[in-house]
This record gives C-alpha cells, sequence and structure tokens, in this order.
C-alpha cells in the first residue's frame, strides 16, 4: 500500500512538473509573440527595422565617403580642434598662413571620407546580430532609437577601423605635413608648445559626422513615405 501511495505522488509530481513546463513553454511563446494594434508580427518587425538600418547605414556611408561628403557639410565638416584655435589665429596673420590653415582642414575632412567607406561593413554584421528584443525597443524607441542601437554596437569596431585609415590618409593627402607646418609655423613665436593628436582628433569626429548622418537617414525612414522605399519599410514604419 505505502509502495503504490509513493507510486501515486511521483506521478502526481511528475505530471505537475510537465504541465509547469509546457505552461512556461506556452507563456515563452506567447511573449515573443508580440504583436501591435496594426498587426505587425515580429517577423515583419525585425525584417522591417533590419532592412531600415541596412538602407539608412549603407545610404549614409556612400554620402559621406563621398568627396566633400565632409568638407561641404556644413553640419559635420571637421574644423582644426579647440586646441589649435590659438595657433590658427597666429599662423593666419603671418604670410601664406591662411592658405596653410585651409589646407589642413580640407585634408584632415578628406581623411574622414576616406574612412567613411569601412563603415557599411561592421554596420551590417551589428544589423545581423540584432535580437527580436532589440528590435522591439528600436521600433517603439525614439525616432534615433536604431541610431542608438548602432552606436552602442558599433563605436569600438569604428573606432579600430577608422583610425589606421585616418592615419594613411592623413599621410596620403599631406594632411600631417600640413598639421606640422602649421605647428612649426606657431612654435617659433609661442611660449607653450602645442601639438595635439591630430588622427584620434579625426576619427573622433568623423564617428561624429557619420552617426549624425544614420539619424537623419532614420528619422526620414520613419516620417517620409517618400523614404519607406520597399513593402516592409511602408508596413512596419507607415503603420507607426
Amino acid at each position: 500500500m505505502k509502495k503504490l501511495l509513493t507510486l501515486l505522488i511521483i506521478c502526481f509530481a511528475v505530471t505537475t512538473t510537465q504541465a509547469q513546463i509546457l505552461k512556461d513553454v506556452i507563456k515563452k511563446v506567447k511573449g515573443n509573440d508580440k504583436t501591435t494594434k496594426n498587426g505587425l508580427s515580429t517577423d515583419d518587425v525585425v525584417q522591417g527595422l533590419k532592412e531600415a538600418l541596412s538602407v539608412g547605414t549603407e545610404k549614409s556611408a556612400q554620402q559621406l565617403a563621398n568627396v566633400d561628403g565632409f568638407f561641404k557639410n556644413a553640419a559635420i565638416k571637421i574644423l582644426l580642434p579647440p586646441e589649435a584655435q590659438k595657433v590658427q589665429e597666429t599662423v593666419s596673420n603671418i604670410p601664406g598662413g591662411k592658405q596653410m590653415i585651409d589646407d589642413a582642414i580640407l585634408s584632415i575632412n578628406r581623411a574622414a571620407e576616406d574612412a567613411a567607406k569601412s563603415a557599411a561593413p561592421i554596420f551590417l554584421q551589428a544589423i545581423k546580430n540584432m535580437t527580436i528584443n532589440d528590435a522591439w525597443n528600436i521600433l517603439k524607441g525614439s525616432d534615433t532609437a536604431a541610431t542608438q542601437y548602432l552606436r552602442s554596437q558599433t563605436s569600438t569596431s569604428l573606432t579600430n577601423a577608422f583610425k589606421p585609415i585616418i592615419e594613411q590618409s592623413l599621410q596620403k593627402v599631406n594632411a600631417t605635413q600640413h598639421w606640422n607646418t602649421i605647428f612649426s609655423a606657431y612654435n617659433k613665436f609661442a611660449f607653450k608648445k602645442v601639438n595635439p593628436d591630430l588622427a584620434a582628433y579625426v576619427t573622433d569626429k568623423a564617428l561624429y559626422g557619420i552617426f549624425y548622418q544614420v539619424a537623419l537617414e532614420e528619422q526620414k525612414i520613419r516620417k517620409d513615405p517618400v523614404a519607406q522605399t520597399t513593402q516592409i519599410l511602408k508596413k512596419v514604419f507607415g503603420a507607426n
């Protein structure tokens, strides 16, 4: 009798455990099967967000990688660093000084344009790694939530990719030479010598510029039907 009672208790415990496991599984499935009031499925959201990011980042990278992509864009044009303002004022007052300043500014923008070419594959990898929760959070987030996601996922990789390219590009376009010429001229007259890290400064500004441009593209896709160029983009963003 005791054995039979023990067996019944074990069977009841197993059945209860299995039922609880089943409930947990159903709960998880239901939890992942999120839909919006407009009937968007998880697949819609993930596909739409990935496509939006792919379109936005590719367009941004191509635009900034073009000649004058940085140089003629007033919002992100790279100027001399704050530490160099006194240098700029002093050098501008010597013969040929203004041209040296102009050459230096042009060359550092050319370096940033060169580096922008390497951004797209890094963005693509981050887009591939996007989770379901990432996608829903981005969809319901601010109008730059996708850009913020990319910034958190790619800043380190972009810095590592950009800096050596910028260093090479600075050499290629004689930016380092222009920089050294400016500081050599300045240091002849200055008591306190100045020599900031040009490559690090340009890298930082290049990253700011590319995320600025990506944010603009994201805002267009979210709000402007004309920018929603595919059916999935229309479905996901036109429905919000």
